[in-house]
């Protein structure tokens, strides 16, 4: 068992050793003293049957107190807490401008026009029955070769619906499919071109995210080619035409 004595005063301890040049660190078994002053320690024994081991002075400063454990310092320096962090602020949201609102707004909606182009038609033919052509480019580049074998005279012409085998077509139905997907593809291509016109006059962000493919285009940004196509759509569906997807 270790002890020291403290103002005449004995306290068992486990340990005490300097942890930086001016503090002292003493680990008390059980009571510890009410005020410092020098200190005497003891070979292990203690005061009893131990041999007295020499006297630390100086230390009388209570340097930080964590109960049972003290530390003591011989400058007067007292232990001092650092400073909590400061509280981290988030960063404002980033607000983007109108014209970046506007270039994301045209790369929306050239996709969505491409995926409604991709979707193909429904297709009536001759015989009364509806066939469905999807549009990718390879099948648009497919059609206009269909369509040079239409015009040089072919009585039957080889495609296939979607997600069927190949068979023969007559030049009417081959015709007929050919027309449509034209029309298709064109209306689509004018529609989003009005739509990006839209986008450009738009004057605040509130405008620009009221739109979306599929919306009614105002008429001031209406071409006279969309304005055709408006009308055929009313015409074929009793609607008034409006600049939405007419499929």
């Amino acid at each position: 068992m270790e002890q020291i004595k403290i103002r005449g005063e004995i306290f068992s301890i486990t340990e005490i050793v300097p942890v930086t040049p001016n503090v002292l660190r003493i680990v008390f078994n059980d009571e510890v003293p009410a005020s410092w002053g020098d200190i005497t320690t003891y070979t292990i024994g203690g005061v009893e049957e131990g041999e007295e081991g020499g006297t630390i002075v100086g230390y009388e400063t209570v340097y930080r107190d964590e109960g049972q454990t003290v530390y003591l310092s011989n400058d007067g320096s007292v232990y001092v807490p650092p400073a909590p962090p400061e509280p981290v602020v988030p960063p404002e949201p980033y607000v983007p401008t109108l014209e970046e609102l506007q270039a994301a707004k045209r790369r929306e909606v050239s996709v969505a026009c491409q995926q409604m182009i991709y979707q193909g038609v429904n297709v009536t033919l001759t015989n009364g029955s509806t066939d469905h052509f999807a549009l990718t480019i390879e099948d648009q580049l497919n059609l206009f070769g269909k369509q040079i074998q239409v015009t040089s005279g072919a009585a039957q012409i080889e495609y296939h619906a979607d997600g069927q085998p190949c068979r023969y077509y007559t030049a009417a139905d081959m015709q007929a499919i050919i027309t449509a997907a034209m029309w298709h593809v064109s209306y689509h291509t004018t529609y989003c071109n009005a739509l990006n016109m839209w986008i450009s006059g738009c004057q605040t962000v509130e405008e620009v995210q009221t739109i979306f493919y599929g919306a009614d285009v105002p008429p001031a940004y209406q071409s006279e080619v969309l304005q055709s196509y408006l009308t055929q759509i009313a015409s074929q569906t009793g609607g008034a035409g409006d600049g939405s997807d007419p499929a």
